[in-house]
């Protein structure tokens, strides 16, 4: 029986889930590259502990994206409190920081089409630019965007999942520079019109 949340999200093998957060009050939640790094490792940890499986994430300094789809009975949701738990342990004696590091507990979001998917697959990897932080999407390491246009031959990433909606790179590359043009979300992703 899949797991309800107070916000009425339930969780479900085979289905896809966005989860994000950012920190509190804004801040910058990874000041080092080794921060990201740390994380990274934690992502590829509880993914195969929980048996979820990674379709898009962005880490950027003050928040986080990842699109997961549940293939067990273990919610998805449970992905970003253990690998946040574990972080904000970490931050909190590194940078001997005090109080809560997030914005109160991550936020859920059921992807209910296959049209909000792939939209928010472009949202989540256009972020580095969208937000200023480069120029080219390329030169932000802490997504995923370099395994879904083979550029790059990471392990957070489901290779099937990409050649299925986009069999050439060149595809998703002009479909996510469509939206860096356009700036347009579907109504579905009408949440994120005032996100980070």
């Amino acid at each position: 029986m899949p797991h309800a949340r107070k916000d009425k999200i339930s969780w479900a093998p085979g289905h896809y889930y966005h989860l994000y957060n950012r920190g509190a009050h804004k801040l910058t939640i990874f000041p080092e590259e080794k921060n990201y790094i740390y994380v990274l490792g934690k992502i590829k940890k509880y993914l195969l502990e929980l048996q979820l499986t990674l379709i898009a994430y962005c880490l950027m300094p003050n928040h986080y994206y990842f699109l997961v789809r549940q293939d067990s009975e273990f919610a998805a949701g449970l992905l970003p409190q253990r690998v946040f738990n574990s972080y904000s342990k970490a931050y909190n004696k590194a940078y001997a920081h005090s109080g809560t590091l997030f914005e109160g507990r991550y936020k859920a979001k059921f992807v209910s089409s296959n049209n909000y998917l792939l939209h928010l697959c472009r949202y989540i990897h256009a972020n580095p630019v969208k937000d200023g932080l480069v120029q080219n999407l390329e030169e932000w390491q802490f997504s995923n965007y370099l395994e879904w246009i083979g550029e790059r031959n990471g392990k957070l990433v489901d290779k099937q999942f990409v050649e299925e909606y986009f069999p050439k790179s060149s595809d998703y590359i002009e479909f996510v520079q469509d939206y860096l043009l356009t700036r347009q979300l579907p109504d579905e992703l009408s949440y994120l019109a005032n996100d980070t």
